[in-house]
């Protein structure tokens, strides 16, 4: 059999490449499907024209599993549904009764190519490895920790390592809680889901630097490279250009063209604003909205060093965008800085797959332009497909359209690209509750509670869901911890305000309601937060009138009107109607 590196089936108006596991239309769309779902219309490609027996198709997709043949519905009609064919009149997949399934396109291309590793088979061994991650670095002095330093060359290297389409690397956000001193490399790396690991130590003494790396299999522990560097702090960008350049030998990743650039390719040959870059990094992974604003100073800092760091835009774009929804901030002094930033990244380094990608969430949440976050999501994925940001706010976007299907088949994608990340298992149960899958949301919610029980927005997607449920007791606790753990953010006050008035507690979501005019004497409060409260205690006037200072003022939860269950009491009203479709929706 000849193997191929880049094998492709086409069929109808469609196309599969193996190499990205990617179903696309021909004018270049993505189709997202969950990998299961991927799986089985790969088989039924390869055996068009053949009927397939279930158990047959089972056996395939579901190697040493034992599932029921429901699975195996749900997955044609998921893929019909995706394909927009018909069971009763079919174009694509056709249904054998009492057997199983025919595929009856004519497939076009290299439909004898090999396919075991775009199924997820195991790989053989000379085959690149598919997943690792770099560690924080530690000191090799405990006593004298630099956290930004350690973090910092963790973070550049991931970024380095990650610019190809031959590996996934796990992005900080994920690996930054394995930076204790005594951490055992490989027990993080079987957390993490990868087949190997970078670790290391730096010290900083005055303007010179030590640094030791090795690059470990996740399976035995064996040692693939080991490397120990002394260089004047001024040359770190020479040492994590060899750092690359080794574990890419290593993994025997074949590098082309632009990528081979791309890993000794420096955002900035100035030493002082690489350093006010890895202060703002250190400070935008905490996720906080006064950690959030201390990175932006840092992250402007960097930018007024050097006027073409593009990545230092990239993190001014990210830290904006982040802070007008996880903090109470005015729309309009965050998003249009979020995406000046961004456009600023592009225009100095058009190959940044993560300027597009935040450009993805400021399309949808602010400008409400839809056809925009698709476009910029396409153009993320041909930088960079193992993008798990771009995923999860490509899932978003078609959430909030009411492409369901797709969006869980995307968010799942995003997930498996970066498994323990917080906000993307979030974003996936979110899009499950948007879906009214209830269950499958709860499941995924706390999966996410069990990586980080205090995570605040996975418990305010779980209290919507129990409320959803008329488990109004249950959703209350869920609201107080999540602004517990907030610090008060005002969308959690708005919930607990609308779950007491609907469990009958008048006075209490009254009481609520006057907490946030009080608040907003102070700083903003996002009207769409008073307007849940007003549509709790039934005042559909007032609920209109807070909606419509929302879409004045631009209030990035109105992306999810179309889908928010809490809104189907409105939908009948034709002023909620023309709300949506001002939004575009």
């Amino acid at each position: 059999m000849t193997k191929r590196l880049h094998p492709t089936f086409e069929f109808g108006d469609f196309r599969i490449d193996l190499a990205k596991r990617r179903l696309t239309r021909k004018e270049g769309e993505a189709v997202p499907l969950r990998p299961r779902v991927f799986d089985t219309l790969l088989h039924l490609v390869e055996h068009s024209g053949k009927v397939l027996e279930k158990e047959e198709l089972m056996a395939a997709i579901w190697p040493d599993q034992i599932v029921e043949e429901n699975n195996l519905s749900q997955n044609i009609s998921v893929l019909r549904r995706a394909l927009g064919d018909n069971s009763a009149a079919p174009s694509y997949i056709m249904t054998v009764s009492g057997r199983g399934y025919r595929f009856l396109a004519e497939v076009r291309g290299d439909a004898g190519s090999e396919v075991a590793l775009a199924r997820g088979q195991p790989a053989p061994p000379d085959s690149p490895m598919r997943a690792m991650a770099v560690l924080p670095f530690k000191p090799v002095v405990p006593e004298q920790q630099n956290p930004v330093l350690e973090f910092g060359m963790a973070d550049t290297l991931i970024t380095k390592l990650g610019n190809n389409r031959e590996i996934i690397v796990r992005p900080l956000s994920s690996v930054r809680k394995y930076a204790a001193p005594d951490q055992d490399p490989l027990v993080a790396g079987r957390a993490l889901e990868v087949e190997s690991v970078l670790d290391g130590e730096i010290q900083r003494s005055g303007d010179k630097i030590r640094v030791t790396a090795r690059l470990l299999t996740v399976a035995d522990g064996s040692s693939l490279w080991a490397g120990t560097f002394d260089e004047k702090f001024t040359d770190v960008f020479a040492v994590q250009d060899a750092i690359s350049q080794k574990v890419v030998q290593a993994l025997a990743v074949r590098l082309h063209g632009e990528e081979k650039k791309r890993l000794t390719k420096h955002g900035t040959e100035n030493i002082a604003a690489y350093e006010q870059y890895l202060l703002g990094r250190y400070h935008w992974n905490r996720l906080t909205p006064p950690e959030l604003a201390i990175s932006i100073g840092y992250f402007q800092q960097a930018t007024s060093l050097d006027g073409d760091f593009a990545q230092a835009y990239c993190g001014l774009a990210e830290a904006y965008r982040a802070l007008a929804i996880t903090g109470d901030v005015r729309p309009q002094e965050t998003m249009p800085q979020a995406k000046t930033a961004a456009q600023r990244a592009l225009e100095i380094d058009p190959s940044l797959a993560d300027a597009h990608a935040s450009l993805i969430f400021i399309c949808n949440w602010f400008d409400w332009d839809w056809a925009g976050a698709l476009k910029h999501a396409q153009q993320a994925f041909e930088l960079n497909p193992n993008s798990g940001l771009a995923r999860a706010g490509h899932a978003q976007t078609l959430s909030d359209l009411g492409r369901h299907d797709e969006a869980i088949a995307e968010a799942a994608r995003a997930r498996e690209l970066d498994p323990v990340s917080l906000i993307i298992n979030t974003i996936e149960g979110s899009i499950l509750y948007f879906a009214r899958r209830d269950a499958e949301a709860a499941a995924r919610l706390q999966k996410t509670l069990e990586l980080e029980p205090n995570f605040w927005i996975a418990r305010l997607f779980l209290g919507k869901i129990l409320m959803q449920k008329e488990k109004f007791a249950e959703a209350l606790e869920s609201f107080e911890r999540a602004r517990k753990f907030s610090h008060g953010n005002s969308e959690t006050l708005g919930m607990i305000g609308y779950v007491l008035a609907l469990s009958g507690e008048t006075a209490k979501a009254r009481a609520g309601l006057e907490e946030l005019k009080a608040l907003s004497a102070a700083r903003y409060i996002p009207p769409h937060n008073m307007a849940v409260i007003h549509l709790g205690l039934g005042e559909r006037e007032e609920a209109f009138a807070s909606l419509e200072t929302a879409f004045q003022d631009h209030d990035v939860r109105l992306s999810f009107l179309r889908v928010d269950p809490k809104w189907d009491a409105f939908r009948s009203d034709p002023r909620f109607g023309a709300l949506l479709a001002r939004l575009g929706l």
